[in-house]
């Protein structure tokens, strides 16, 4: 049998059956180049040309020669058809038309059509047009060709003509800066409540920042923030858990606004959860205000007595009949943590599935939970957006950090007391508020028996206790709503209770009327303190006239 024979048979019992070629060259190859050598080496010749001896092509390199092909287009009827054309003032009307639809948060995009969206949706903002025109100079001009050795040009292109000119606008766009900020400083909850707001910003722009206590940088692991986009990721629809008593300081904006960008096809909702501790009129204005930027539902967390669930319920069925093409959907719940996302959970299934505990941290990584055959439920650790403006008393008292792991626990007692009312620390401790903080724990600890070595008042322990009754529904607090001009004049259609006496309305509207009623207003006065709630001012068009609330503390809602 010859060589070739028994290398056929070979190669047929190794299931190596060739096509036929297996006797062809490449031209060059040899002993010393494989095929795939000749071909890199042939490559490489390409771009030149050859030439003969005396110095004329004879074979053209690739795209040299001139010889052009006879080139014939092939005919199409899309020739001869009509055009997709729009004049500027039918871009403008559907540009205004979808802004307003896209303003809408009750409104949902169901279908796209085949159309130029980029020309609809740049703006006339700072994140539309001017971020397109931004992005387009940067694509056509790069910063190479401005700056550097390899620039193409002698100066940048500016829309100043001189430098007193360009001082002028730097001056002008700081003065913005420091209005903005001063904006939000304002229109966050917590520094309007706590007091002098101008003298609080004052120390924000003249003091350097200062070393903070490890405890204050919780919920901002690497790992935490790992476990939100994994919980955003996975999820069709995401609820935004905020506490019903500081709803801006618990609002995360900065995931928001990642959301409307990287993801603008999940939805976004908040549920106000904890308005058994505020007052009726107060939710319902927090209702109306947040309903503005995404839909609102207002809820009270607890297994055998909740408020809330038939809402929120019907609004994730309606969800999951918009994904009928989808088998399920699924629901994430992010915020703050100590906010009620876990206790939320339990309470839609009326079971106890997650952990849920008065204190931060409870919830460590994401987990499932089935709430019926199409509609799953993600809990998720509680995370907290760094943010420049919050000082550690914020942070402390929105419930972030644990309280035992807080040094020196009697430097946020004035914070505690400038939110909280004198009359509500006495009705709450039976002690007679006092303007100073140092005292009001001595008497504190000495009514209860909490002494040191020697008659001394154990004030950290004191201090501890007071801000845990602070952060658990113990002692009534909240936060006003942002006043808007054309909300007032008519009253809420259901119980007008005070604040912290929520739990007892139930059992005196069964008896009589109350026979005194307060005479405080439901605004702040002008030294920022405010004076309890009598009759509530707010209309109630948000399904929270008939608000029912728990007689039970909340101090086992938090997770």
């Amino acid at each position: 049998m010859g060589t070739g024979k028994k290398e056929a048979t070979r190669r047929e019992r190794q299931g190596k059956v060739g096509d036929g070629m297996g006797n062809v060259r490449v031209k060059g190859e040899n002993f010393y180049r494989d095929a795939k050598k000749v071909k890199r080496l042939n490559m490489y010749k390409d771009g030149k040309p050859r030439r003969d001896a005396e110095g004329n092509i004879t074979v053209a390199a690739s795209y040299q020669s001139r010889e052009a092909p006879v080139a014939r287009i092939e005919p199409n009827r899309k020739w001869f058809g009509n055009t997709r054309v729009i004049s500027q003032e039918a871009l403008s009307s559907f540009r205004e038309a979808v802004a307003e639809r896209a303003s809408d948060p009750y409104q949902v995009l169901l279908k796209t059509n085949k159309l130029p969206m980029s020309l609809i949706r740049d703006g006339q903002g700072v994140n539309g047009l001017k971020q397109h025109q931004a992005k387009m100079a940067i694509e056509t001009n790069p910063y190479s060709d401005t700056f550097g050795p390899k620039a193409q040009r002698k100066r940048v292109k500016l829309g100043v003509g001189s430098l007193e000119d360009l001082a002028g606008e730097t001056a002008k766009m700081h003065d913005a800066y420091v209005e903005k900020s001063d904006h939000q400083t304002h229109a966050d909850g917590s520094l309007a409540v706590s007091g002098d707001v101008s003298a609080a910003q004052d120390d924000a722009h003249t003091t350097t920042a200062t070393a903070v206590e490890s405890v204050f940088s919780k919920g901002q692991s690497k790992r935490i923030w790992n476990e939100l986009y994994k919980v955003i990721d996975s999820s069709d629809v995401i609820i935004h858990v905020i506490d019903a008593r500081d709803p801006e300081g618990t609002r995360c904006r900065s995931i928001e606004k990642y959301i409307r960008e990287e993801a603008p096809h999940k939805h976004l909702i908040f549920v106000l959860n904890k308005c058994d501790l505020v007052p009726t009129g107060v939710a319902a204005a927090w209702v109306r205000h947040l309903s503005k930027d995404h839909p609102t539902l207002a809820f009270h967390a607890s297994i055998n007595n909740s408020f809330g669930k038939g809402s929120l319920i019907q609004l994730l069925r309606q969800f999951s009949s918009l994904h009928s093409e989808r088998k399920q959907i699924s629901v994430g719940f992010i915020g703050y943590p100590n906010t009620g996302k876990s206790s939320i959970i339990n309470t839609l299934r009326k079971k106890k599935v997650c952990t849920v505990a008065p204190i931060p941290g409870e919830t460590k990584v994401w987990q499932y939970i089935t709430l019926m055959k199409r509609i799953y439920l993600i809990d998720c650790p509680g995370v907290v957006p760094p943010n420049q403006n919050d000082t550690p008393e914020d942070i402390l008292l929105r419930g972030v950090c644990r309280v035992e792991n807080v040094e020196n626990p009697e430097q946020y007692i004035p914070a505690v007391l400038k939110r909280v009312q004198p009359r509500h620390l006495e009705r709450t401790y039976g002690v007679r508020g006092s303007d100073d903080p140092l005292e009001f724990l001595a008497v504190l600890a000495r009514k209860g028996g909490r002494l040191l070595r020697g008659g001394e008042p154990d004030l950290d322990g004191v201090a501890k206790m007071v801000i845990n009754d602070f952060l658990r529904g113990k002692i009534p607090w909240f936060t006003p709503p942002p006043h808007t001009p054309g909300e007032e004049g008519e009253k809420v259609n259901g119980r007008e209770g005070r604040l912290g006496e929520m739990g007892r309305k139930r059992k005196l509207d069964a008896v009589s009327e109350p026979t005194e009623k307060s005479e405080a207003k439901s605004g702040s006065t002008s030294d920022g303190e405010f004076e309890g709630f009598g009759d509530s001012d707010d209309d109630d068009n948000d399904s929270i006239a008939n608000l029912e609330v728990s007689d039970e503390e909340s101090g086992e809602e938090n997770d």
